[in-house]
């Protein structure tokens, strides 16, 4: 008898066991590859933690082909080496269903946009020649991208023209003033290209830039065609290290710019130049590097409608 209880009680202890087990497994069902250290588990982290790894629709060797092959919604991603060359993208999707093209970190010799409905992703380019990408086109979207060292022309990092336009978490690093140039990190203009409206620059970086962060000249500040008007620019959360001009951000006949929460890093003589009619302007909560005299310099055309710290001289 005694034999037997130690027999029930052996069951019964296994059975608890199994019971417990059975409760501490999961309900649902394994993924593949997370299964007992198969090495596969790897392959399902996030995208946004691997390299290249956009969802990409459609794959293409070079741009000509990913123009033939892409369609609105689309995201295109490269398998040649572009390293070499410049990518000008052609293709655009449409207002809904923008074509984005992804670069995943890839090297390219600049970047020439002449689309509406594109998003361009995460290309770098190292001493490309200047601009080191130049955007042509409506509802663009321009995003991490990299440019270092932007060389010849007038050594911009960025150029840009056109309407609804995203410039966001771009970094240009070391423009040259050398030979005669103007080199600023972002540049418009509207002499002989189109005058833009509804542009929005956020966080980017301009590190070691010799002339200006940002210089945004309209259709009549005196060198334009004259054509149209410039405005809408939402200026917010970048930083700017600008080395020889006299000012981080200059406007010029450009209506209703906001510039807000900007860190301005280096000792320029003043922040922002408001010239030429460049009314509208608001202006607040952006962080100045001890050495700049004044946050503000205005023009008497460009009094009416500003809201922002007091001007501290000419722009």
């Amino acid at each position: 008898m005694r034999i037997t209880w130690r027999l029930v009680l052996g069951f019964l202890a296994v059975s608890v066991l199994a019971l417990l087990a059975a409760l501490a497994r999961p309900s649902w069902p394994l993924e593949r590859g997370t299964d007992g250290g198969s090495g596969t588990a790897a392959q399902r982290m996030s995208p946004a933690t691997v390299k290249g790894a956009a969802r990409c629709t459609v794959r293409a060797t070079t741009p000509r082909e990913a123009a033939r092959l892409a369609r609105p919604g689309d995201t295109v991603c490269f398998d040649g080496d572009l390293s070499r060359q410049r990518l000008v993208i052609t293709k655009g999707g449409d207002r809904e269903h923008p074509i984005t093209y992804a670069g995943g970190g890839d090297s390219v010799h600049g970047i020439t946009i002449e689309a509406d409905d594109v998003i361009v992703d995460g290309f770098r380019s190292i001493r490309p020649a200047a601009p080191g990408i130049e955007l042509t086109g409506h509802r663009v979207t321009l995003r991490n991208n990299t440019v270092i060292g932007p060389r010849g022309g007038d050594g911009d990092g960025i150029r840009f023209f056109g309407d609804d336009l995203t410039i966001a978490r771009n970094t240009v690093r070391d423009t040259d003033n050398s030979h005669g140039r103007h080199a600023d990190c972002m540049q418009t203009f509207a002499s002989d290209t189109p005058p833009s409206h509804r542009v929005r620059i956020e966080d980017n970086r301009c590190l070691e830039v010799d002339n200006m962060c940002l210089m945004a000249e309209g259709p009549n500040d005196g060198e334009g065609d004259g054509r149209g008007t410039t405005s809408d620019f939402t200026i917010r959360g970048n930083r700017c290290e600008t080395l020889r001009a006299s000012q981080a951000l200059m406007f010029e006949d450009v209506q209703n710019a906001t510039i807000t929460g900007n860190v301005f890093a280096a000792p320029t003589h003043h922040a922002i130049g408001l010239a030429e009619h460049s009314t509208g302007a608001r202006v607040s909560g952006n962080v100045l590097h001890s050495g700049i005299r004044y946050e503000v310099g205005i023009d008497a055309s460009s009094r009416p409608g500003y809201r922002g710290p007091e001007p501290g001289g000419p722009p």
